[in-house]
């Protein structure tokens, strides 16, 4: 069961909405166009607003539809929003909808015209944004898994095409999906970097992914460190086909993993002189902001500090970023790496994930 919310969008001359009369004209048009398609609708309640006009219709079957004119723009909007059961048939149909479009621009000589598919809103959220803040909906249909850690929220859902996907509430995006295995091999360079006889420390990490990925490429050992128990327990049971099963075992002959705060045992390798030849920064993305401060920025800067100390002086430092069509992150996080003391080098690798719908952007990062 979810609302489904409908959107239309139209463009008009502005003066069209600026007096009246003409936007009186305007209104009557929308009214009959709406009774053809909604013949129960009644008018409730109007008002001009500071930057034109709103109006509100309703049905008895619980249809509600809000009108807006928004003068300096030369936009009218007309939003329908309805209750509806999973068995139940549409209160409006698609066909209902675009009739509605055609008629008004038909009718009002309007220069455009559009309507959106039924946003559905319900506590089982189907929509996801991008790193530059653009929409998507997935076909997601169950919630496989949902608890809330003593550091964020963990819900595995399910899509139809890309399997059970890792959702955590501080990055309100997909985490990782099973059909995300291109995420991995990109991090980790498959086929570029060498991993045998090396050792390793992941920083967080906890969908197993990584983990599961490196131990094929027969490594000396690998150490990760994750802090949130419930996110290997909920990826342990419903990501067994990205992660094995390495989060169950927790142990093996060339890996532990270790539930700890990250920086805390990075402090302690640091005092005791422990080496890796790949540190793994598998933590937050960077982040989307005008500038390089804040937490999450602190944040990031103090892990590759300390990553950094810890790496052999061949080692070198892998991580995610974020996606392609945030180039102004990408540009601050570059500049952070730039101030790093021993300067470092870096290159950069790219790849489209799946679940994400958009390229993703990652980082290998080595002694100069």
């Amino acid at each position: 069961m979810s609302v489904q919310t409908i959107l239309l969008d139209f463009s008009i001359d502005p003066q069209r909405l600026g007096d009246e009369v003409s936007r009186k004209e305007v209104r009557k048009n929308i009214e009959e166009a709406l009774e053809s398609y909604l013949p129960n609708l009644r008018f409730v309640y109007d008002m001009i607003t500071e930057d034109g006009y709103f109006g509100m219709y309703m049905d008895k079957a619980g249809v509600v539809v809000s009108v807006r004119f928004f003068v300096a723009p030369g936009l009218i909007t007309i939003n329908i929003e309805y209750f509806k059961e999973n068995t139940e048939q549409p209160k409006v149909s698609l066909e209902s909808t675009r009739g509605i479009e055609n008629t008004l621009i038909k009718t009002l000589n309007l220069i455009h015209g559009h309507s959106l598919l039924p946003i559905k809103r319900s506590p089982l959220s189907k929509y996801f944004p991008t790193s530059d803040e653009r929409l998507i909906e997935y076909d997601i249909d169950q919630m496989v898994f949902e608890k809330r850690s003593p550091f964020q929220k963990v819900q595995i859902v399910h899509s139809k095409v890309l399997g059970n996907m890792l959702v955590l509430d501080e990055l309100q995006s997909i985490n990782l999906a099973e059909a995300d295995l291109i995420y991995t091999e990109t991090l980790m360079m498959r086929g570029v970097e060498q991993y045998e006889g090396k050792e390793i420390c992941i920083l967080g990490g906890g969908d197993g992914a990584l983990l599961y990925e490196l131990l094929k490429e027969k490594p000396k050992f690998v150490t990760m460190l994750e802090i949130d128990d419930v996110v290997m327990q909920a990826c342990n049971e419903h990501l067994k086909s990205i992660c094995g099963d390495v989060l169950e075992r927790r142990r093996g002959p060339n890996y532990e993993i270790i539930v700890e705060d990250a920086m805390v045992a990075l402090q302690k390798y640091i005092k005791e002189g422990r080496k890796f030849d790949y540190v793994f920064g598998d933590l937050t993305d960077v982040p989307i902001s005008p500038t390089p401060t804040g937490e999450l920025w602190d944040f990031i800067r103090t892990f590759l500090e300390a990553s950094f100390k810890v790496l052999r002086p061949n080692g070198k430092f892998m991580t995610h970023a974020n996606g392609s069509n945030c180039p102004e992150a990408l540009r601050m996080y570059e500049n952070e790496l730039k101030k790093l003391d021993p300067p470092v080098k870096y290159t950069t690798s790219k790849a489209f994930v799946p679940s994400f719908m958009e390229e993703w952007n990652f980082y290998q990062v080595s002694f100069a």
